[in-house]
This record gives structure tokens, C-alpha cells and sequence, in this order.
């Protein structure tokens, strides 16, 4: 459990290096990209914080971690006005939902493969 949540861990650090494809977020005029990408990366930013303190040998914790961040990312994607932010934001929170249960219980592997492509597919969206 705890190399699979370290691993989970640093997927999701991605986020944070300021070289990801998040740097380029909210480039779109005329509506609220710039400000819900911001967002986006803080609430990223703030799970990052939040499971660094979560012990890796206790799973539930995880699990709801990922369920409070997909909380957050479908708040975030409700107040989108770009229509491509707000499906890509909708979709990133149903992963992390689907990722939530598994992490729950120890098992790291689909939380994981979600923190590794977020980066990206929400770095698209704020482009």
C-alpha cells in the first residue's frame, strides 16, 4: 500500500511542478477559464497537501481524500462557462469518484492512473 500511494502520490505532483501542462491555464478570453483553471490547480494543490499528512498504511483516509477532491473538481466544472472545461472537469471528477472506493481500501492502482493523465487532459481544456 504505501509504494502504490507514494506512486499515486507523485502522479498527482505533476500537478504542482510548474512545468505541466496546468502552467498554461485559463489562455481563453471572455469567460471564466482563467479563474476556474486557477482553481482547478488549487484544489489539486490542497489534496497534494492534504494526503502528504495521510498515514499509507490506513486506506480509508485516501478514499476520502479522492471523494473530497471530485467534490471539488465538479463544483468547479458547475461554474465553468467553456463548455470543453466543464465536460473535462466532469469527467476528471466521475475518475476520481470511480478512483475514491479502490483507494479506499488500499487499492492504489486506479487513483494512479488517473493522477498520471490529469495533468493533461485538464492542461488541454485550459489551453
Amino acid at each position: 500500500m504505501r509504494n502504490a500511494a507514494l506512486r499515486a502520490l507523485v502522479g498527482g505532483a505533476l500537478l504542482l511542478a510548474g512545468a505541466g501542462p496546468l502552467t498554461g491555464c485559463g489562455v481563453l478570453g471572455g469567460n471564466n477559464t482563467a479563474a476556474v483553471c486557477d482553481d482547478t490547480k488549487k484544489a489539486f494543490q490542497q489534496y497534494m497537501s492534504q494526503v502528504r499528512a495521510l498515514p499509507a498504511n490506513q486506506p480509508a483516509p485516501w478514499g476520502q481524500a479522492v471523494q473530497q477532491l471530485a467534490g471539488k473538481v465538479d463544483g468547479l466544472a458547475a461554474k465553468a462557462e467553456d463548455a470543453a472545461l466543464k465536460k473535462t472537469l466532469r469527467e476528471e471528477a466521475k475518475r476520481l469518484r470511480e478512483a475514491a472506493g479502490p483507494a479506499g481500501t488500499g487499492d492504489m492502482a486506479a487513483l494512479d492512473g488517473v493522477m498520471k493523465n490529469t495533468p493533461t487532459r485538464i492542461g488541454a481544456a485550459c489551453d
